[in-house]
């Protein structure tokens, strides 16, 4: 019996509805990266092994997909790890079985005792060989150069150092594609989603910041979607890290505080703890989970108890500027979170996150931030950005949740023309040439078959008008156009008629 086909954990098939849906997405979100100035860009599905790691932090870098070298790669890296001691060889001396049975039947429990050592010894140098395999899959070297892109960030950061002297700055581009994760999969998380990106670099103004903003509002109230836009900036947190009395181990606690609304405040501390973070800092930094009240409220808690950080008041100002610039918005709702870090290495000021106020979607649905130097790491020093990233797969879930698709987004096709044999269809490839000429999506039933089943299939396509050319129609150059779902019988008009009748919908 045949093995039911299948795909991947975390990966989905999307057929032609799914299609047109994320179409629609990408779309909306393409009109609006273009309306604001920015450039479309592709990068290569891998990169080189070297430009992903040490950009994500260290959990970010387990997620990364190594690509494996050749056979003949794997086993000289193998190999060249494996001592004599690490590799156990099994030679084959006693293919019947005989000799062991008599050594058994001599002296049983000499051959029990001589069993369980090589068993164990063979177990133990299988184990070593494995893990001596596991460390170099871990870190790539030796089995792999390149792998998955992680996200679109660093590939781009790549990109600008390797083209600077071909590009305009501030550069502003756009780039929609997919990424991969060796993500667990579970609700609203794939190991395969693409990310659509818009990034600004070359320059530290935070006009870019409030334009990024306005830009996400722009989007979601085209998409018909109410979301809040939380922000915070990285200089505050490091400034939270100051104050702590341990300020390097500021990583290490943006990364622990960057899980607080998934494993809470707890755990959070636990994590702390497990990374060298004192319990003294740990109680140094509690007056972070007890913030509240407006942006302007929190402001001035923070500003009082981060008074001895001029980086952390520096953060505060920045945030009091985007908050003022970017004024009334249409779906979103800009919302301050002392607690928002955002676990990437890269960034240094404005971090982003968007979370649909609709639906029961966990997580965000967007996210980004600036970046001071992350170019630097490719030896291009000094070239700031800041960029955000929409979840394509993750909006989608959410606008199919909250039934936010435009309800003909699945008729693609408009206009059938019935097939009632060869010299029909033939008179009808006139009229879908002049009707495909006028922008109108059509096409021709390619079997002559009976009609009720040529109608079945505009019904299960939601083609909204079928076209029917017979004897009669032929000899007045006419069409009987049917609207489906309507009762009508048909009526007989012009192909200009139809044209003019289906565009005006």
């Amino acid at each position: 019996m045949a093995t039911k086909p299948s795909i991947p954990k975390g990966t989905r098939d999307f057929g032609p509805v799914e299609m047109l849906r994320r179409k629609y997405i990408f779309n909306t979100i393409e009109k609006v990266f273009q309306k604001y100035g920015f450039l479309p860009l592709e990068t290569p599905a891998m990169e080189n092994l070297e430009t992903l790691t040490g950009k994500y932090g260290e959990e970010g870098d387990r997620l990364i997909f190594k690509i494996l070298e050749r056979g003949e790669s794997l086993k000289k890296a193998i190999a060249s790890a494996a001592t004599p001691e690490s590799i156990y060889e099994i030679r084959i001396e006693d293919p019947t079985g005989e000799s062991a049975r008599r050594e058994k039947e001599a002296d049983p429990a000499g051959y029990e005792r001589r069993s369980r050592e090589l068993a164990a010894g063979f177990q133990s140098q299988v184990k070593e060989l494995f893990d001596l395999f596991s460390a170099k899959l871990m870190t790539g070297k030796g089995l792999s150069d390149i792998a998955l892109r992680y996200d679109l960030t660093v590939p781009f950061a790549r990109y600008v150092v390797q083209h600077q002297n071909e590009l305009t700055f501030p550069f502003k581009r756009y780039q929609i594609q997919p990424v991969w994760r060796a993500d667990r999969p579970q609700k609203g998380r794939y190991r395969e989603f693409y990310q659509c990106d818009a990034d600004v670099i070359g320059s530290t103004s935070l006009l870019s910041e409030v334009e990024l903003v306005q830009l996400f509002d722009n989007v979601f109230t085209a998409l018909g979607l109410a979301v809040v836009v939380k922000i915070n900036d990285r200089k505050v947190l490091s400034g939270i890290a100051e104050v702590s009395g341990q300020p390097e181990k500021v990583v290490d606690m943006v990364t622990a505080i960057d899980k607080l609304d998934k494993i809470g405040r707890e755990k959070v501390e636990e994590e702390m703890r497990t990374k060298g973070i004192s319990d003294e800092a740990i109680a140094r930094i509690a007056p972070l989970f007890a913030l509240s009240g407006t942006w302007s409220e929190q402001r001035t808690q923070l500003e009082k108890w981060l008074a001895s950080s001029a980086i952390a008041q520096q953060g505060l100002k920045d945030l009091a500027f985007t908050f003022d610039a970017v004024g009334g918005m249409k779906s979103a709702r800009l919302e301050f979170d002392p607690t928002l870090a955002r676990g990437l290495d890269y960034y240094t000021g404005a971090i982003f996150e968007v979370k649909a106020s609709e639906g029961t979607m966990p997580g965000s649905i967007c996210g980004g931030g600036r970046y001071d130097d992350l170019t630097g790491v490719f030896g291009l020093k000094g070239m700031s950005g800041v960029g955000i990233s929409f979840g394509a797969d993750r909006i989608y879930d959410v606008l199919l949740e909250t039934n936010k698709f435009p309800a003909d987004l699945g008729a693609s096709t408009k206009l059938l023309f019935a097939n009632f044999g060869e010299a029909e269809a033939m008179h009808c490839l006139k009229f879908l040439r002049q009707v495909r000429e006028a922008g109108i999506a059509a096409e021709l039933y390619p079997d002559a078959v009976k009609l009720p089943k040529q109608f079945t299939y505009a019904e299960k396509k939601a083609i909204p008008y079928v076209a029917i050319v017979g004897e009669s129609e032929m000899k007045e150059g006419k069409v009987t156009l049917k609207r489906m779902g309507a009762g009508e019988k048909g009526e007989l008009v012009t192909v200009e008629e139809i044209i003019e009748r289906i565009n005006k919908g």
